[in-house]
């Protein structure tokens, strides 16, 4: 009996420790930009693109980058949805939910998962050079949207997975096809799970730097064509860190206060859309 309380309490602890550090380090970390970013910020870093001598410390703004930020995220999130959705209905309706071949593809994108964003990065880079692209927003799309495909998809799947089966059978018994069944039922119910996953993925593709040093390449304009390079707000952080004048790496930790601003964005509107569709949601 003493045994199983002290237990309790020692798990108890090491349970309260663990938030303490999390809740902790997003505290020092929110602290530090606020801190060193919010005396760089200005009007003129969100409302204008860099001057000739903005890495010089002279004027100008991270426009182009949030611009360029905000483009690549979104088109990433659309190629990586395109080709998620056909994933996961294959795996949750057209495949046996014993198939060897879609834990396959689970597995696969487990470790797709797992693979560190610059690999992707150099393998979008071999791409580039298989196709005769340049650097530019669509191999950039393209690169991130390889990189956001695992976090889409296996988010996706696990939220199709709690989704009563019955409903889908029930479904069927009445003559829909599967695709029907998938799209008008299954997806519907699934629609703030899917709609959480765009959302992480998005963010994802919109704070990530290794997979676009490669391949987006760099520029002070705002692209008007994807075909074009463009900035983002990761390299933008990068390039001003490693600059000895103050003055821009101050830009730096301003524009970090901006990425996180915007992250911060999408995850409490992606916390507010799931509870508001998720009323429809039959459990």
């Amino acid at each position: 009996m003493f045994w199983r309380k002290f237990e309790e309490r020692l798990f108890n602890l090491l349970i309260r420790v663990a938030t303490l550090i999390i809740v902790g380090c997003l505290f020092i970390i929110v602290l530090t930009i606020l801190v060193k970013g919010f005396p760089a910020m200005s009007w003129d870093m969100v409302s204008r693109i860099p001057s000739g001598g903005f890495y010089l410390g002279k004027e100008g703004g991270v426009l182009n980058a949030i611009i360029g930020s905000l483009y690549l995220g979104l088109g990433a999130s659309i190629f990586s949805l395109v080709l998620s959705i056909p994933i996961v209905v294959y795996i949750n309706i057209y495949s046996r939910s014993t198939s060897r071949f879609a834990q396959f593809i689970r597995i696969s994108l487990d470790i797709l998962y797992g693979i560190p964003s610059i690999v992707y990065g150099a393998f979008g880079f071999v791409l580039m050079i298989a196709f005769g692209l340049k650097v530019s927003l669509l191999a950039g799309i393209i690169t991130v949207g390889l990189l956001v495909l695992p976090i889409m998809a296996r988010t996706m799947d696990e939220v199709i997975r709690t989704i009563p089966k019955e409903l889908g059978d029930a479904s069927l018994s009445l003559g829909a096809t599967k695709w029907e069944t998938a799209m008008k039922v299954i997806m519907r119910q699934a629609f703030p799970g899917v709609l959480t996953a765009i959302l992480l993925g998005f963010g994802r593709a919109v704070g990530d730097a290794a997979s676009v040093i490669f391949t987006t390449g760099f520029t002070d304009n705002i692209p008007t064509s994807v075909l074009q390079p463009a900035a983002t707000l990761p390299l933008a952080i990068f390039f001003q860190l490693g600059s000895p004048i103050k003055e821009v790496v101050d830009r730096a930790y301003a524009s970090s206060l901006i990425l996180t601003v915007i992250i911060l964005i999408i995850s409490i509107s992606s916390r507010l859309l799931f509870k508001r569709f998720n009323k429809n949601v039959i459990k």
